[in-house]
């Protein structure tokens, strides 16, 4: 059991971890800490925090483990921020969906006596905010975690011993490698899912009263907020780029395959994405 918890800007992701935390007994004390104020007076209403402090440093002063869960562009900044706050032995972790610059970023941040270890729990929602959050969010999802060669093993065992605690699977890869898996399986279905509605709104709107349930599951994320895709987007581009200049090609391939009038080519693409579909892991 932790001492201390302490959670920074906590949103969707963040009081998760708290609601989570707080049903399966992994910490004495759970502290928050908001940058709104208006915010703040409503965590402090909440029975899954012991405490609401006013800055990020008074929150940090006695934790065990902090966990940094700001939007990508504002983790680095914050480990910064803590830094000199951190109790000698303090370990650090995020919930950033980019690794690369965070890891290596929010390393240089700290002493020598403390520990940041990355971590991105595969879980979320269209919704974002403290308010839809959950304890059961990171129930049998996948976390991984993105540790440097020099990270210090004891403190890599611990931060994934607390993911796994809150019942997820942890992978260890290193942080380039994570950015370019989530390119691939979760930046550009979200990417896919917004252009496609983008480009349906060029077009009549009384169409989408007609549409089936397809439409809805193949776009609900595109009502994720655009504000914090952006910042991903814009910290995971390479990456996101390559993945699109790829997926370009799939579909100018089906595109050929169409004008070409070449159906067994089309129904064998169908048959594979559908075999690819049905061996996605189940939750």
């Amino acid at each position: 059991m932790l001492e201390q918890l302490t959670i920074l800007a906590p949103g969707l992701l963040g009081a998760s971890v708290a609601r989570a935390a707080r049903a399966r007994g992994l910490a004495r004390r759970i502290v928050l800490w908001s940058r709104r104020p208006e915010t703040r007076l409503q965590l402090r209403a909440q029975d899954f925090c012991d405490a609401v402090v006013d800055t990020p440093e008074e929150a940090v002063r006695e934790a065990s483990l902090v966990v940094l869960a700001p939007p990508v562009d504002k983790i680095a900044s914050l480990a910064q921020q803590i830094a000199p706050a951190l109790p000698a032995g303090a370990l650090v972790t995020d919930v950033g969906s980019v690794k690369g610059d965070i890891a290596r970023l929010g390393h240089a941040a700290l002493r020598a006596d403390t520990h940041f270890v990355p971590a991105h729990p595969m879980a979320g929602s269209d919704k974002n905010g403290w308010e839809h959050s959950t304890a059961t969010l990171f129930e049998n999802r996948v976390c991984f975690i993105t540790p440097l060669p020099e990270s210090n093993a004891g403190a890599v065992e611990a931060v994934a011993a607390f993911w796994q605690d809150l019942g997820m699977q942890v992978v260890s890869t290193s942080p380039d490698t994570h950015d370019e898996i989530v390119a691939h399986i979760s930046h550009l279905p979200q990417i896919l899912a917004s252009t496609l509605c983008q480009f349906l709104d060029t077009k009549d709107h009384a169409w989408r009263n007609y549409a089936g349930g397809g439409l809805r599951d193949t776009t609900r994320i595109a009502g994720s907020d655009p504000v914090i895709w952006r910042a991903i987007i814009e910290h995971n581009r390479d990456e996101i780029l390559r993945a699109l200049h790829q997926y370009q090609d799939e579909l100018q391939a089906f595109a050929s395959a169409l004008a070409n009038r070449d159906y067994l080519e089309i129904q064998a693409r169908l048959e594979r994405a559908r075999s690819y579909r049905g061996g996605l892991r189940v939750p």
